[in-house]
């Protein structure tokens, strides 16, 4: 007879072990749900940036949140898209963040578009763009496909 038969009797015997097992069934469960998710990898998103300001602190600020989310989460997409007054932010020669946005446009998961009535409006030619920015016919139409599209939205301001 074992230890525990001889203390529990019989029927007790049978409780204890059931409890046991039950036990280790919630430890190994406990265990495979924290592995999982310790391991689990946060799902990659989709975020446009609105920029209309023409304060270039608001377009520093859009470089570093751009720069910082890109890296922070490469699998996910990012799109800047300026219109209204953040025209100047995307002309060469004219742009505070030149340095910066034509480094971020070498990423492949960050995309800088402007608005191309706000181009025509202020007549600037395509010739006359950052590197790797691409226009669009229209900046709020294309925040608008982006949203209907599941995007995260995220207006630049100050």
């Amino acid at each position: 007879m074992d230890v525990v038969t001889s203390l529990l009797g019989n029927k007790n015997t049978e409780k204890y072990t059931k409890k046991i097992q039950m036990k280790i069934y919630l430890n190994i469960l406990f265990v495979c749900l924290f592995g999982i998710m310790a391991f689990a990898q946060e799902k990659p998103v989709k975020i446009v940036f609105d920029v209309t300001s023409n304060n270039t602190k608001v377009h520093e600020s859009t470089m570093r949140h751009v720069q910082m989310m890109s890296q922070s989460y490469p699998d996910s997409m990012f799109e800047v898209v300026m219109y209204s007054g953040a025209y100047e932010m995307v002309v060469r020669g004219k742009s505070a963040v030149s340095d910066e946005m034509e480094a971020l446009t070498k990423n492949r998961n960050v995309d800088f578009v402007v608005c191309q009535a706000s181009l025509n409006r202020h007549k600037i030619d395509a010739s006359q763009l950052i590197s790797g920015v691409r226009a669009v016919p229209d900046g709020i139409l294309e925040i608008i496909q982006k949203q209907g599209q599941g995007w995260g939205y995220i207006k630049e301001a100050q």
